[in-house]
């Protein structure tokens, strides 16, 4: 990079410096193999986007269709997943797609993209937890107990067409409490094993598996008719409303970022993170097809505008020890998604803190607990402040954006990299060459984002000036490596390059 572009992106940090933290952290943490790492990406994308967010697309945007919304979303995950394959296995870092960004782009664009996971981990989390809370108040009806609207509903709610408008409550106070406990938890230590997390991930596998089999003699092919709705004065339908639910579907994909967390802690990142990344992703989307297939199938698409739609359509049709199956499943497969939603964002601001980009006390450690308890703390709140009011409907938008912008980022990068470091050793390469793959993942994604409508991406785009103007005026003064390169530049002549410490000072 010349000066000026450096200025202005703030550098990059090398592949190699990436490779030797790596190496200097890892040697008793190479403990997850790649049937470890499929079953993690299948323990954290399993979640909301398939006991929640499934029937509210069907209902509003695609009706039958939606099983196609969800095998477009599935290719384009594909794409994506390739491209943080490769990057994984060549930067086997924590960090993610903020590591990525740094390493190909820069500063400025690891910044953008630290930022916006905020969307994908904050407001993921939110949208989990208001299906949790609605899963909860079914079950709480199962056992006699009505729990009334005030305190199970966001105050506004939201439609493309009006607007916000008063809801039916006050707060959603079970989705409030629930990550509330969960960041409590977090915060004095809890540690999720690999085999605690397979017991999870095993769990919701049997509850999906017992809803396809049950349900499957009960499908009724006069459900499947219209299988693409014509588009009505409240609701797209056609294509455009197949393209929109793709968008509130690709929430249900949400998972490689926890995925690539892990390439640190396996003993071959170069065969288990593609195997797990794209192992996860074919498994969950065949689970996905099927969900959809039955759920449609038994039950008219118009009815399933619910934040439980599974537990709804298999109680109307008389299966109640079914319902409450589901209702159980769902609950604990959304606790343990927020749970590891919730310790992967403060990763992400330590990540940055420890660069600079924000304050120092982001980077502290408990000393009892030995948890990072300030991020934990204050993505606690903000986390439950957005359950407890924010609509549904914003929450999916605002997340799926969140991603798909992450996915396009990422993407882009394998592209940068091949091309600005042709010399870096790839044990695994997306194929197609340096641009089929990456361009057209970026493609989809960014065109998906176009899909979701002005609001959703107005709301993004307020974020991301947000998160601008706090790197503008902390985050740009107080870079490390900023630092680490002006000391170099006004370094006396004759100074070694490797005497220039990394807060920018010169070695004597």
């Amino acid at each position: 990079m010349t000066s000026a572009l450096r200025s202005f992106f703030g550098g990059t940090k090398s592949v190699e410096d990436f490779q030797e933290e790596s190496n200097q952290k890892n040697e008793l943490r190479r403990r997850l193999g790649a049937l470890d790492v499929v079953l993690i990406g299948t323990g954290d994308i399993i979640g909301a986007g398939i006991f929640v967010i499934t029937g509210t697309a069907a209902a509003k945007y695609a009706g039958p269709a939606i099983i196609i919304s969800f095998l477009i979303a599935a290719v384009a995950c594909a794409f994506a997943g390739l491209c943080y394959a490769e990057m994984a296995a060549m930067i086997p870092v924590s960090g993610s797609a903020y590591s990525y960004a740094y390493a190909s782009g820069g500063e400025v664009l690891a910044w953008i993209i630290g930022w916006d996971l905020m969307l994908e981990y904050l407001v993921g989390s939110a949208l989990c937890a208001q299906g949790w809370s609605a899963y909860l108040k079914k079950f709480f009806k199962y056992c006699g107990v009505t729990l009334g609207p005030n305190l199970t509903n966001t105050p506004w709610k939201w439609d493309a067409e009006n607007g916000f408008s008063t809801g039916d409550g006050y707060i959603d106070l079970p989705a409030l409490l629930v990550v509330a406990i969960v960041s409590i938890v977090l915060v004095v230590g809890v540690r999720q094993s690999a085999n605690f997390n397979h017991f999870f991930v095993v769990f919701k596998l049997v509850v999906i598996l017992l809803f396809i089999v049950a349900t499957w003699a009960h499908i009724d092919g006069k459900n499947f008719d219209p299988f693409f709705p014509p588009p009505s004065e409240k609701h797209e339908y056609g294509v455009h409303g197949i393209f929109l639910a793709t968008t509130q579907v690709f929430f249900a994909f949400i998972g490689f970022d926890a995925v690539a967390n892990t390439a640190q802690e396996t003993h071959n990142p170069a065969r288990d993170m593609p195997i797990g990344i794209l192992g996860s992703l074919v498994l969950c989307t065949f689970l996905y097809i099927m969900v959809c297939v039955n759920l449609v199938g038994i039950a008219p698409y118009y009815t399933l505008e619910t934040a439980a739609p599974l537990a709804q359509a298999v109680e109307n049709i008389g299966m109640k020890w079914l319902s409450v199956a589901t209702t159980i499943g769902a609950l604990a497969g959304l606790t343990s998604v927020i749970t590891v939603a919730l310790m992967s964002q403060p990763r992400v601001f330590y990540s940055m803190s420890r660069d600079g980009l924000l304050p120092q006390a982001f980077a502290k450690v408990h000393p009892k607990f030995k948890t990072p308890y300030i991020t934990t703390i204050t993505t606690g709140i903000v986390c439950a402040l957005m359950s407890g009011f924010v609509p549904l409907d914003v929450l999916n938008s605002m997340s799926s954006v969140g991603t798909l912008l992450a996915f396009a980022i990422v993407c882009i990068s394998v592209a940068i990299l091949r091309y600005t470091r042709p010399d870096v050793e790839r044990k695994f390469k997306v194929p197609g060459g340096p641009l089929l793959v990456p361009v057209l993942g970026a493609a989809i994604s960014l065109g998906l984002i176009i899909q979701s409508g002005g609001a959703s991406i107005l709301r993004v785009v307020v974020w991301m000036a947000i998160g601008l103007v706090v790197y503008v005026f902390y985050g740009r003064t107080h870079s490390v490596l900023r630092h680490k390169h002006d000391a170099a530049a006004h370094a006396e002549p004759g100074t070694a390059k490797g005497d220039v410490k990394a807060d920018g000072d010169i070695k004597a």
